[in-house]
């Protein structure tokens, strides 16, 4: 339900559309939209307008020597570029046009700026480049250049590589196993693994992989891991749509109010003696201080090695989220100290997508992350006693990730939100002192700043950009000043065409307490003489907001694409999403049926107050995911506000999402003595009597994330209480079915219909136009 989970699907299978009639908001006319019209609305979409930016910085990578690799776009393609930061200079990465011929074959040709890999690595001390050439491994000489299929390396699904590069760890039969890199040989490690009850087992309920979740120790000697128990907790249940008998999916899935939910026995092992030590601790719950899951981008999360790789550092976090406990153990005997803890009254977390907390033994010190001044900010502790020693940093503005520290000159270096002025999404970079002294910005430059830090941190990629304004990409020494000029991103293809950048605006929220920062998009033929009907996209989060990155994007999804078609596009942040202060972000704790939505109507009253061409009279509102819950909501709450909602794959009881999800957001489940619960007020189907507009319901049958049965629960109370509406059933698509081409013409055509009054082009087919 979750916008990081979303996965794409692009199943192309039948699609089977239950409707039932009712009347349109708007009256339909005798005009139409043409196919020409869905044609240039088209043109908004990514897969045009990303060749269009040329100078971006992509896949960077420092090379360990201070040199810079990436890819970059230029007419006709894209190129391969090396930038030194010590010597301030950059070329070509290899010799294109020779790598194209080389590669070229009878069947296919290839270019200087086509050639077939968007990724490489250098192999045999710089003297070749390694890539994926389709499913082949191929190598090619670079002088002279000669390309041919690469030796064949050993490789198993889901492994996790040692740090020193000979060993990997994966999962079979509920065991962790070794690979030898270099031989192929494969060694048990753990031999007492069962089915529900494994070393490393990924799964969360809303996501599963093969991958386990683990952690080497620095030394490559050792591994810190768990024992996933999962015996007692109950099971979700999809099943294919097919031509015969259908193909069943189960697997452990605990929901809100469960008795028995998801439980980490923690161990540590090592690898030589296959010995296995189980921390003296309980059990801890399947929690984290990011998000709800233990594991997130390749990385288990709250777990710290010393460089000694003889002690582990963790963060056990309770069931309901709000209590944090830092914990150290002893890798060979297996002993707990608990070092300190902090309990929220709603929430605890210790970033933004990042754990900022850090294990410095050292200096026998501890960094914590908290916002128990209503900011994030950080905090130097001692390790021995838990004492706090001062904070690091402080202020109205909060500290996001921290991506280094620099022990012997007890320095941090970390990117931040709120302290610059202008908009208080912007990121920007940072670096104190232990002590809070010395507080620099490194980036000053304003707008939202990607940064990527050099092994040794003597240099980092800063990338700025806004919504508006295309990047600049340069690479910094690590006090901020510039050492290259990489790429300057050149949008003038894109500005020829009918592209038009999203304007931001400001209003406040529905109390009129906090600014409130929103996205506006307009048709490229905007006439201000004109009434538009608005089209309002939402997520509500809590864990992000509707915008997202503040970074420069030539298509943001499809909204500029819905916008070309003849509406208004508004986007905000409301209130109960993260980046802002802490109040800000937990405002709808344990209401989750606000969704920010009073806001969402706030915002577009407030605009329409302000531009007579907004047509308030017609104001509709789509969301996928959390979105599609929300939407939902909104038109069920709202229903003389919002006259058509388009909702995809809405968890639209959390009762029926995962527990990690509704327990942390909505609270422990309750049901009280008349037999109403604490999470009546977030359930859609509660509130379907309050339906007077238009209302497509689509989701995926096989959607594993957010399963199908959660607007199914819609659909019946619907039927209840005899309302119309509109159901769209994607068989055999999972959770990113919005992004499917027939999802999003669908998602078009209802609103073209039923809110701007017009008939869309019948089956409109996307990309015939050239």
């Amino acid at each position: 339900m979750l916008n990081r989970k979303l996965g794409i699907s692009l199943i192309a299978t039948s699609v089977v559309a239950i409707t039932s009639g009712c009347a349109t908001t708007s009256q339909p006319t005798s005009q139409a939209l043409t196919v020409s019209d869905y044609q240039r609305a088209e043109r908004q979409l990514r897969s045009h307008t990303n060749k269009l930016v040329y100078g971006t910085v992509e896949a960077s990578k420092w090379l360990g020597d201070n040199r810079l690799l990436y890819r970059t776009s230029v007419k006709g393609g894209h190129e391969f570029v090396i930038a030194d930061a010590a010597k301030g200079t950059k070329a070509a990465a290899f010799d294109h046009a020779a790598i194209a011929s080389a590669l070229s074959n009878d069947e296919k040709s290839y270019t200087a700026t086509t050639l077939p890999f968007k990724s490489f690595k250098f192999s045999d001390e710089g003297k070749s480049i390694a890539f994926r050439l389709g499913k082949t491994s191929m190598e090619c000489q670079l002088a002279p250049v000669s390309c041919d299929k690469a030796d064949k390396k050993h490789y198993v699904a889901g492994q996790v590589v040692s740090p020193d590069g000979k060993k990997a760890a994966f999962i079979k039969d509920n065991n962790l196993w070794l690979l030898d890199v270099a031989s192929g040989k494969k060694t048990q490690l753990t031999k007492d693994g069962v089915e529900d009850f494994g070393y490393g087992t990924n799964n969360a309920g809303w996501i599963r992989s093969k991958t386990p979740v683990m952690m080497w120790s620095p030394d490559s000697k050792k591994i810190a891991t768990f024992q996933h128990d999962g015996r007692k907790v109950k099971s979700m249940h999809l099943v294919t749509t097919n031509v015969g008998h259908p193909t069943l999916d189960s697997w452990k899935y605990p929901l809100p109010g469960d008795e028995h939910t998801f439980m980490l026995e923690r161990v540590i092992i090592d690898v030589d003696s296959k010995k296995v030590v189980r921390l003296k601790d309980a059990p801890d719950y399947q929690r984290s201080t990011v998000t709800d899951h233990v594991y997130s981008r390749g990385k288990m999360l709250d777990v710290q090695w010393n460089k000694a790789s003889d002690s582990l550092a963790y963060v056990s976090v309770s069931r309901d989220h709000n209590h944090a406990t830092l914990k150290v153990a002893d890798a060979k005997t297996g002993k707990v100290a608990t070092i300190l803890d902090e309990k929220a009254s709603t929430f605890f977390e210790s970033g933004k997508g990042k754990a900022n907390w850090f294990f410095l033994p050292k200096s026998n010190e501890v960094i914590w992350f908290s916002q128990r001044s209503d900011w994030g900010h950080l905090y130097l502790y001692d390790l021995g006693t838990g004492t706090l020693k001062n904070a690091v940093t402080e202020g109205n503005w909060n500290v996001l990730q921290v991506r280094a520290i620099d022990e012997k000159n007890r320095e941090l270096y970390f990117t931040g939100a709120g302290r610059e002025k202008g908009d208080p999404y912007f990121q920007y970079f940072y670096k104190a002192k232990f002590d809070g002294s010395e507080l620099t910005l490194l980036t000053p430059e304003q707008g939202d700043h990607s940064v990527k830090l050099s092994e040794d941190r003597s240099y980092f990629v800063d990338s700025y950009s806004t919504p508006s304004v295309p990047a600049t990409s340069v690479i910094r020494n690590i006090d901020g000043k510039v050492a290259v000029a990489l790429e300057k991103s050149d949008i003038s293809a894109l500005q020829a065409t009918a592209w038009r950048a999203p304007e931001a605006f400001v209003v406040k929220d529905r109390d009129g307490n906090f600014d409130i920062h929103g996205l506006m998009y307009k048709p490229s033929n905007f006439d201000p003489t004109k009434k538009y009907p608005v089209i309002n996209y939402l997520y509500p989060g809590p864990q992000t907001g509707s915008i997202g990155s503040r970074s420069f994007v030539a298509s943001r999804g499809d909204k500029q694409a819905m916008a070309e078609l003849g509406f208004i596009l508004i986007e905000i942040d409301a209130l109960g999403t993260p980046m802002r202060s802490k109040k800000f972000h937990e405002f709808y704790f344990g209401d989750m049926g606000d969704s920010g939505v009073p806001d969402q109507v706030s915002a577009i009253k407030q605009l329409g107050a302000k531009y007579n061409w907004l047509d308030l009279d017609r104001v509709g509102i789509w969301g996928h995911s959390g979105g599609g819950f929300a939407s939902t909501n909104a038109i069920l709450r709202y229903p003389d506000f919002y006259k058509v909602a388009v909702s995809g794959a809405g968890n639209h009881d959390n009762r029926n999402y995962a527990d990690a999800w509704g327990e942390k957001w909505q609270g422990m489940f309750k049901k009280n003595e008349d037999g109403t619960t604490n999470y009546d007020n977030q359930s859609n189907p509660l509130f379907v009597d309050g339906l007077k507009g238009k209302l497509l319901l689509a989701h995926g049958t096989l959607d594993d994330n957010v399963p199908p049965f959660n607007t199914l629960i819609v659909v019946d109370a619907l039927i209840k209480a005899n309302k119309d509406f509109d159901l769209l059933m994607l068989p055999n698509r999972r959770h990113g079915m919005a992004r499917e081409p027939y999802m999003m013409r669908k998602r078009w055509d209802y609103f073209v219909e039923h809110l701007m009054g017009v008939k869309p082009p019948k089956e409109f087919k996307f990309g015939e136009q050239k």
